[in-house]
């Protein structure tokens, strides 16, 4: 049986340092996506389900610290490996707050990072949170994704394709803020107005399917988004 191979988004805006390691990682087995701005990796991001990221820091359009943030907000344990010319005390600080698995300071070995990817997999791939999870409890209430649907004392709620995208994105986050634009262009690819509009719409009616039970709560974080506590 073929073994999957592990798909990698990297986010490199100098061309020729991009095509190098997409090329070579490729060539190792990885299936690597290439991503010349922050803007376009996320967009990449929210349509494709990635094993790893590969972010440099210095981007046009987004930087890869807002970058991180924003993945973060969708997938809370996908490994993040930054790679910067900052080698300031305060940027690799700034770089692990972002949420990295690990920083790489550039002129770097590319025989070396394909070490420390194969290290950072190894460390995180038996602590991921099912992603495919299908099924959610909160408190009393029992969410099926795939069935759109909330049950509560054997009273079936039949949710929407959007209410069920939304309610899913808050369960992967549950008790954390999911970010706003992150939402939006996760199930609408696009964040404009009126989606905006209409994705408050679905967490007022979210709000409703929950108000039997004060313990679950959707609040929004002014500024940021939303966060689901149960």
């Amino acid at each position: 049986m073929e073994t999957k191979k592990t798909t990698i988004l990297l986010a490199e805006d100098e061309e020729n340092m991009g095509s190098l390691l997409c090329d070579y990682l490729n060539a190792r087995g990885y299936q690597t996506d290439l991503y010349p701005d922050g803007e376009k990796a996320f967009r990449g991001f929210c349509n494709k389900k990635y094993d790893l990221c590969i972010l440099d820091v210095m981007m046009p359009k987004k930087d890869g610290f807002t970058l991180a943030h924003e993945i973060r907000q969708i997938d809370a344990s996908i490994p993040i490996i930054f790679l910067t010319a900052k080698a300031m005390k305060e940027n690799v600080l700034e770089g692990f707050s972002s949420g990295a698995d690990d920083y790489m300071t550039k002129p770097f070995s590319i025989e070396e990072l394909q070490m420390r990817i194969d290290a950072v997999m190894r460390r995180t791939r038996n602590v991921q949170p099912d992603l495919n999870q299908d099924t959610f409890e909160l408190n009393n209430y029992t969410f099926c994704y795939t069935k759109q649907t909330l049950v509560i004392d054997n009273e079936e709620i039949k949710l929407t394709s959007k209410e069920a995208d939304l309610l899913r994105l808050l369960c992967l986050n549950r008790n954390q803020v999911l970010d706003r634009n992150s939402a939006l262009f996760s199930i609408w690819n696009d964040d404009s107005y009126f989606n905006a509009r209409s994705m408050d719409v679905y967490i007022t009616k979210l709000r409703k399917y929950f108000c039997g039970d004060p313990a679950i709560q959707i609040i929004n974080i002014r500024g940021k988004g939303f966060k689901l506590i149960a």
